[in-house]
């Protein structure tokens, strides 16, 4: 059995015992991960990710609202994975709020009933294998899976673009991270074999082939949490939006390298390098997506060990354990089947993305496990992907 019907298995199983009747629907909704391309969806820029096989399912079955188990107009739902139980509502109004997971399903069902869809009280069971604050948008899978829910129950279909700007809405008001759209967009429109390219000002994509069968995506996670609700993600996009201000622009995707340096007297050193970075980032994205077609591999190793240098030093959301990963990386090279590694997600730990060659794998998953367990006690966790199908109902 594939992970993903291992997932579903489960969760099926678990709603049976929680309770006591097999579940009507069964959806999912996969994590991503960022080839290139980070901290430059809010900025209008472009985003190269893809939907990895690491999902959120949900096992679900509507109920009376005389159910003696759950308020009227309230859903009740089971975290596998956690543990932990949510009570979120169903029905108007629902007041925005952050707090527990539960929040970003409180978040996607308001923007359902605001859009029309009604999915009335319902039970649920929620199992994920997306690490929590590894930076593989274990968020936004919940998100996407509970949107795919509520159109399973409704027999409803919102368009893509506006399914992914509900969710994204759900996550800025509802969990407080002023994200952008590139993970919605990923999970709902991946694609087996390709990687997504979005431009995040026009809300246009492109799919890249990623179908070489001998190159694999290798996620190296870190185990460092982090929770981008804290304040650092928050903080680098008001930096931003304060320099395009400064620099009499609508937003960074307005600007150019030649304008910033001009602009050097205008912006303190902080923001110079924020803007740097977007700057940069941007133009490696597209430059990424053209090696790609071209399968110039030693093109697109060289720009995501650029895009890392940039995060650590201009944009600052790096952490020593994600720098020791992509230094043990580039220590075995491309001679070694390394093609490039890079931090990816919103930073300040989480994981790394490397393309790597699928015959190189058994030598590199050993040789970064050993050298990152060496130089910071830390045990690294690992998973192999290509990219999959984006959410679907089960």
């Amino acid at each position: 059995m594939t992970s993903l019907e291992l997932l579903a298995q489960a969760a099926e199983e678990e709603f049976a015992r929680r309770f006591d009747r097999p579940p009507r629907w069964l959806v999912a909704a996969p994590g991503r991960v960022n080839l290139i391309g980070e901290h430059t969806d809010y900025n209008d820029g472009f985003v190269l990710p893809m939907a990895i096989d690491r999902h959120v399912v949900i096992a679900a079955d509507r109920i009376g609202v005389t159910n003696d188990r759950v308020a009227p107009g309230q859903a009740r739902l089971f975290s596998l994975a956690l543990g932990e139980w949510a009570q979120v509502a169903v029905a108007v109004p629902i007041p925005p709020g952050t707090g527990t997971w539960g929040c970003y399903v409180q978040g996607v069902i308001a923007g359902c009933l605001a859009a029309g869809l009604d999915p009335g009280a319902f039970d649920a069971v929620v199992h994920s294998d997306l690490p929590l604050g590894g930076g593989l948008s274990s968020s936004a899978a919940l998100e996407v899976a509970t949107a795919t829910l509520v159109e399973a129950m409704t027999g409803s279909r919102l368009e893509p673009l506006r399914k992914a700007l509900l969710c994204q809405k759900a996550e800025h008001d509802f969990a407080g991270v002023p994200c952008g759209i590139m993970d919605q967009c990923a999970s709902i429109m991946g694609r087996a074999g390709a990687l997504l390219l979005l431009d995040c000002r026009s809300r246009t994509t492109q799919l890249i082939p990623l179908a070489d069968p001998q190159v694999a995506a290798l996620i190296v996670n870190s185990n460092v949490k982090h929770a981008l609700s804290d304040g650092g993600y928050a903080t680098r996009r008001r930096q931003c939006e304060e320099a395009a201000r400064l620099l009499g622009i609508a937003s960074l995707r307005d600007a150019s390298m030649d304008q910033l340096e001009r602009a050097r007297g205008t912006l303190d050193d902080v923001h110079f390098r924020r803007v740097r970075h977007v700057l940069s980032e941007i133009d490696r994205t597209v430059q990424t997506a053209d090696a790609l077609r071209r399968g110039d591999w030693d093109a697109v190793g060289r720009h995501m060990v650029a895009s890392h240098a940039s995060l650590r030093e201009d944009y600052e959301v790096s952490c020593p354990e994600l720098d020791v990963l992509v230094e043990l990386a580039a220590a075995i090279g491309p001679a070694g089947g390394m093609i490039g590694a890079r931090m990816t997600g919103g930073g300040f730990g989480g994981c790394t993305v490397s393309l790597v060659r699928r015959e190189a794998l058994d030598q590199i998953i050993p040789r970064i496990q050993e050298g990152y367990l060496r130089k910071t006690g830390r045990q690294a966790t690992f998973c192999v992907t290509q990219p999959v199908e984006g959410a679907r109902v089960l």
